[in-house]
């Protein structure tokens, strides 16, 4: 249907350049002209076809390979369609600065870190993204590298640099490429699939830090471990569904292990009597760590999309060792040890309005979280007391959501609480109950393009930090920039 619409123009345009006397030319000369210039045309619409019936057979070519393997020593040293490409792998580098204020001369971040629960005071292995203090702060630098490296796996490798220029290794993985029957497999060490922020690195939060019931229950950069995932989406029609299972080492935060660790002293100093006649009991084998979780999302149509999940994660050795003496030399230090267990469950809305620069598009998320950790006393100043049982629990929520006002503009709102349920039981009932820590927080966010952000962040919040009420506004003023090639966020 094109061709004869411009035959049709070039004849015009031809005659357009005759003045209106001209108006008895040579017809012939005329038509040798235009089939000149259609014979023109013709040869090139048959080269670019040429060249699109090339490109097609090199793509099925590389397919044939990709399923047909090499097999011989011969074939092997041949170069193989498509592999080059793999070992240049996609970089991309993440700047995040953040201006920090607060309203207890910069004690803000350490009333977080110290907020009352079950975890806040035991040490766990792993990171925070930047210890932020008042003024200027240069947050944790992120390197990824990504690419395909054979026809049949992916590979990804994501480290941080931090403002003192220390490196550390957060994720190194592969993912499977060919497997049948919708499954995927990724082993290595990576950030676990529970939950809907879990997996998700600082430069993807709709916040500059993270929500309360995370930094308490899962730590600020959440459950990040070594093992394997096994992914599976089935046919479902019309819904869309993920199931997951993970079998991880067990050395991360929540679900660690002490090792093999003889308390020998107090943090005052002082000896302590050997009362237990032993140490914490060695660490188990590998993996320790349990995680299965599960997706659905409905076709609600172009321009709106939900997403729910709930999971589980299940710890076969947990061992902690309680030493607060260095605050109140009358308590006793202790070792726990024995199982952990947290689940959730996540909801994600979206709704896209179709307008430039995310105008009118809204999100809203929200998950809660529960921890249940029972364990047995295997060490105490007080012998009498070895064996005795404690249960651990914790919850929290987080309810957010982001509202495109303006191209390129979003404003956010979350609401935030650790420690409705925050409690320690023992053999005769309740030991210790705690009371919620509950915050505000709006957030202005302005994207010049895809890989400039600036957001201004005013968070007001009311935390429980040693049975007393502390009352914290914190000011984040945060820039985001990302250079290179960048892979695509999930959803």
């Amino acid at each position: 249907m094109l061709r004869p619409s411009l035959y049709v123009l070039a004849a015009a345009g031809v005659l357009s350049s005759f003045p209106a006397a001209a108006a008895d030319v040579d017809m012939k000369a005329l038509r040798e002209e235009i089939a000149q210039m259609k014979a023109a045309y013709e040869q090139r619409i048959a080269a670019l076809e040429n060249r699109l019936l090339t490109a097609e057979k090199s793509v099925r070519k590389t397919a044939e390979n990709s399923q047909n393997p090499v097999s011989t020593a011969e074939d092997s040293r041949r170069p193989q369609p498509g592999l080059a490409a793999g070992f240049n792998p996609q970089i991309s580098v993440i700047l995040d600065g953040v201006y920090y204020r607060d309203g207890r001369k910069g004690k803000g971040p350490g009333l977080l870190e110290s907020i009352d629960g079950i975890n806040h005071a035991h040490a766990h292995e792993g990171h925070d993204h930047g210890e932020l203090e008042s003024g200027f702060n240069l947050r944790e630098t992120e390197l990824v590298f990504s690419a395909a490296v054979s026809p049949y796996f992916d590979a990804n490798l994501k480290m941080t640099v931090a403002a003192g220029g220390g490196v550390e290794l957060e994720e190194a993985y592969f993912d499977t490429r060919a497997l049948p029957a919708g499954l995927k497999l990724r082993g290595g060490k990576f950030q676990s699939g529970i939950g809907y922020l879990n997996a998700q690195h600082p430069h993807q939060w709709d916040f500059v830090d993270q929500n309360l019931a995370y930094r308490s229950l899962l730590g600020e950069h959440g459950l990040n471990d070594t093992g394997l995932r096994l992914e599976w989406v089935p046919k479902t029609g019309n819904w869309y569904s993920l199931l997951g299972l993970e079998m991880l080492q067990g050395k991360e935060q929540l679900f660690a292990t002490a090792g093999e660790a003889t308390p020998t002293g107090r943090a005052d100093g002082a000896a302590l009597a050997d009362t237990s006649g032993g140490i914490l009991a060695g660490t188990k084998r590998g993996p320790r760590l349990t995680t299965l979780y599960a997706k659905f999302a409905p076709d609600l149509g172009d321009k709106h999309a939900l997403q729910f999940g709930v999971w589980g994660a299940w710890s076969k050795q947990h061992q902690e060792v309680h030493d607060h003496t260095g605050e109140n030399p009358a308590s006793f230090v202790h070792g726990l040890q024995g199982q952990g267990r947290l689940w959730g469950t996540d909801w994600v809305y979206k709704y896209d309005a179709a307008k430039h620069g995310g105008w009118g598009n809204v999100k809203l998320a929200a998950e809660y979280l529960r921890e249940t950790k029972d364990l047995k006393i295997a060490f105490h100043e007080l012998g009498d007391r070895v064996g005795q049982k404690r249960e651990f629990i914790q919850d929290g929520f987080y309810l957010q959501g982001n509202y495109g006002f303006l191209p390129f503009w979003q404003a956010g709102l979350r609401y935030d609480v650790t420690g409705m349920t925050n409690e320690i039981n023992g053999p005769a009932g309740r030991l210790s109950q705690m009371d919620p820590s509950r915050r505000w927080t709006f957030a202005l966010s302005r994207d010049l393009t895809e890989f400039s952000r600036f957001r201004l962040q005013f968070s007001r919040a009311k935390l429980m930090v040693e049975g007393a009420r502390e009352n914290l506004n914190e000011v984040y003023l945060q820039y985001q920039h990302s250079l290179g090639s960048h892979g695509a966020h999930l959803f």
